[in-house]
């Protein structure tokens, strides 16, 4: 076993990567989580309307904790992966995770959260439509 085997690492594709910026924190200069989710939402929603081949919708989130906080200029990035497809939905399970701002060692980056993102498949008039055949 090689010792790198035990660091954890992120799953998926990376979908969306963002440095922080000062307009995205709260008074104590810390990223709130809303922001946090809005980003994830948008990776979802990235995700899974390449499934989709169009457009689609959030309809749930499932099981969300934050384990450390993100300051101003910590670079975000954002994995996503496909773990279950239904007839006209799609579960995208959404990882957070970030390097701190001026952190010297591109291995040093910290997990801050993860969800899984229940999202449809939705036509032109806004209604749920199946999800095409891969």
């Amino acid at each position: 076993m090689h010792e790198l085997d035990d660091i954890p690492s992120p799953q998926g594709e990376l979908t969306l990567k963002l440095v922080t910026r000062r307009q995205d924190t709260n008074l104590y200069g810390d990223i709130p989580g809303g922001w946090l989710i809005a980003q994830m939402d948008q990776a979802a929603e990235l995700a899974a309307g390449r499934l989709a081949s169009g457009r689609t919708a959030t309809v749930a989130t499932e099981g969300m904790d934050f384990l450390c906080p993100v300051r101003l200029g910590a670079v975000v990035n954002i994995f996503t992966q496909v773990s279950e497809v239904g007839r006209s939905s799609i579960k995208v399970d959404v990882e957070v995770w970030i390097r701190p701002p001026h952190e010297r060692s591109p291995e040093e980056r910290y997990k801050v959260t993860e969800a899984r993102f229940v999202m449809v498949a939705l036509d032109d008039n806004g209604r749920i439509r199946p999800v095409p055949e891969a």
